[in-house]
């Protein structure tokens, strides 16, 4: 397909709307200290726990000088999540502003019901068990070609076997063809990115790109079950076309949807997890004892450094969270990382601790109706990724200086270079 065009109005309004929100960012972060909007800036991200502490200061939930409200404790931000007076259309959310449509992350009830009810029978954890096998020889196959590499010296875990797992569980899912895969991480990036809105007038056309990419691969995959199903999500969404359960319109943004979270959040498990036990040897040697351990170190992950740090929600009515009045129309940010940390609910919240009594009480996944339905298979992927990598490479170490992705939405490693210990 011919790369996707990018008009010189379209850059112009692009640069426009970004120098607008940069200024409207550095007025309050900078000017103001509003520790809400000091997530947006650089130095804000490259220190967001601190921010998150910052914003904690000012109570459960804050008032950003800008309108919002930030939800930093746990309780207020399940409440928020479960809360059927909250709505996850938010204005001038991101596909609202970049013409790229998000399913079922930004639909409520009725509709987000009825997409979510087809979709969510491939993801249930005893579906999942059954792959489990699956999903194991994969994580040896990427370990064994891992393992040949780091003969070699110093490798970027990321692009070694990070990145490469969760794209390949999920695009078998949903019936990608091998030939169809290799340039779906770039696309995945873009649109990942672009959850915080567009970043720059390159990001725009990257976004357009993959866009119209995702579109494509979908429409010839959609029309090809048409007329020859397999046993896939595809086949099984468009038998659901043809039962009048979803319309042609809803099939390629929710297939898009699924593919992106299917691996975007996956991938970024895997290396805040890795990363956290080789910053902590003395844990790192416990697990690859007892590689049982995995488990625990996947919940602490998801507690203690999750992929994904904030959702937003508008309520539909006054709505009273932790003693704060959120009037209705006003957004919320809900600091799911912050809520994590909530020393409320969790002792010595900063630490690492795979002995934790309650990690599993963490909010990674949201809660409510739109909790992720792909947890049970970034679980069982991350699981057995760690266990893995302890059984099979227990010498592993850091082998340089990791780099980190910049949104503000996910958060992760964009690389990770690891070595064997000599």
């Amino acid at each position: 397909m011919r790369a996707t065009t990018v008009t010189p109005l379209e850059q112009l309004k692009v640069a426009g709307s970004l120098a607008a929100g940069f200024g409207f960012v550095s007025w309050h972060a900078l000017v103001r200290r509003d520790p809400t909007m000091q997530l947006f800036t650089w130095s804000g991200r490259r220190d967001r726990y601190a921010v998150y502490e910052r914003i904690r200061a000012q109570g459960p939930v804050a008032r950003s000088s800008t309108g919002f409200y930030a939800v930093t404790s746990h309780a207020g931000a399940d409440q928020v999540l479960r809360s059927r007076d909250t709505s996850v259309v938010t204005e001038g959310g991101p596909s609202e502003s970049l013409d790229f449509d998000l399913s079922l992350l930004e639909l409520d009830p009725p509709d987000h019901t009825r997409l979510r009810a087809l979709v969510a029978p491939a993801f249930t954890a005893r579906r999942m068990r059954v792959q489990e096998d699956r999903i194991r020889a994969a994580v040896e196959r990427f370990t064994d070609e891992l393992t040949r590499k780091l003969a070699d010296g110093p490798v970027d875990l990321m692009d070694a076997f990070a990145r490469p797992l969760p794209v390949l569980m999920i695009t078998s899912l949903l019936g990608i063809p091998d030939e169809e895969v290799e340039p779906l991480t770039r696309y995945g990036d873009a649109v990942g990115l672009a959850l915080d809105g567009v970043q720059s007038v390159r990001h725009h056309r990257e976004l357009k790109e993959a866009d119209a990419q995702l579109r494509a691969l979908f429409q010839r995959l959609i029309d090809r079950r048409r007329t020859d199903p397999g046993d896939d999500l595809i086949s099984h969404l468009v038998a659901a076309e043809a039962d009048q359960k979803v319309t042609d319109a809803e099939l390629v943004p929710l297939a898009s949807l699924l593919l992106v979270a299917g691996f975007e959040t996956t991938v970024n498990l895997v290396g805040n997890a890795t990363a956290a036990l080789l910053d902590r040897p003395d844990l790192w040697r416990r697990v690859t004892d007892d590689p049982t351990l995995a488990e625990a170190a996947v919940h602490e992950t998801l507690r203690q450094d999750p992929p994904v740090h904030l959702t937003g929600r508008t309520p539909t009515r006054d709505l009273d969270v932790d003693g704060t009045t959120i009037p209705a129309g006003k957004g919320m940010v809900v600091l799911l990382a912050a809520a994590n940390r909530d020393p409320a609910v969790f002792e010595r919240p900063a630490e690492f601790d795979l002995d934790r009594p309650n990690l599993r009480d963490h909010l990674a996944f949201g809660s409510g109706i739109h909790h992720c339905v792909g947890r049970p298979l970034a679980e069982i992927e991350g699981r057995l990724a760690l266990e893995s990598l302890a059984t099979r490479l227990p010498g592993l170490v850091r082998g340089g200086r990791e780099t980190m992705t910049t949104g503000v939405v996910l958060h992760g490693r964009r690389s990770l270079p690891v070595r064997l210990a000599r």
